[in-house]
């Protein structure tokens, strides 16, 4: 089952580091500029996140809560933008995105941010773990294998992505995150939680942006 980790009120009081200010102007700039573009097809289930407000979160959580390991997996990165958040504040990260040209962008945000956020003391000093190797992102589904069967609605967006399972890409699991975020479609962020419940670790915590001034964060725990 999963405990709803109670967050501060004053969160979005929390301080935003100019480094991450910065990353996030410019990637909201990159954003418009290709959602703009009418020479591509557009993907209707790209959306950016308030990531100042996950940041906040993020920093938070990783401040004030027990963590059973250090690994932090992206569900449907995009541009990367909350993948190189994680990774300023320490963990080791890793995004999963279906769509081939979201993946390229998301690339180009860590090639261009990375080192810049890791050589600034504004963000790095906000936390004592050590940066390992660079954020890796892969295209595959996020979905765990058979987790489709939890969905009530065979139409959710995260369902039917044509794509590899990318867990064996990895050679990980589910239950080896110690922090899943994931940005579920309106009416689609059960289905999140049931798919983390049943294939995550106990202990593990699950992060979801479902829109403006709505963070939510859970524990997996043991069934009672």
């Amino acid at each position: 089952m999963l405990q709803p980790i109670s967050l501060p009120r004053n969160l979005d009081a929390r301080p935003i580091p100019t480094t991450i200010h910065a990353m996030v102007h410019d990637l909201r700039c990159r954003i418009e500029a290709f959602q703009d573009r009418w020479d591509v097809p557009q993907i209707e289930q790209f959306v950016a996140a308030d990531y100042e407000l996950v940041y906040q979160t993020l920093d938070w959580l990783r401040e004030s809560q027990m963590m059973i390991g250090n690994r932090f997996l992206e569900w449907g990165c995009g541009f990367a933008a909350v993948t190189l958040i994680a990774d300023s504040l320490g963990w080791d990260c890793i995004g999963i995105e279906s769509e081939s040209t979201l993946l390229t962008h998301g690339h180009q945000t860590v090639a261009d941010w990375c080192q810049t956020l890791r050589s600034n003391d504004d963000v790095t000093s906000n936390h004592t773990a050590t940066l390992s190797a660079v954020p890796e992102l892969v295209r595959g589904n996020f979905l765990p294998t058979g987790s489709e069967s939890l969905a009530d609605d065979p139409t959710l967006p995260s369902l039917g992505h044509d794509t590899e399972n990318a867990y064996r890409k990895l050679g990980l699991e589910l239950d080896d995150f110690a922090v899943v975020y994931s940005y579920p479609w309106p009416g689609e962020d059960e289905f999140h939680e049931l798919v983390f419940d049943r294939h995550a670790a106990r202990g593990a915590i699950l992060v979801q942006f479902c829109g403006p001034n709505d963070v939510r964060a859970w524990r997996a725990v043991s069934n009672p």
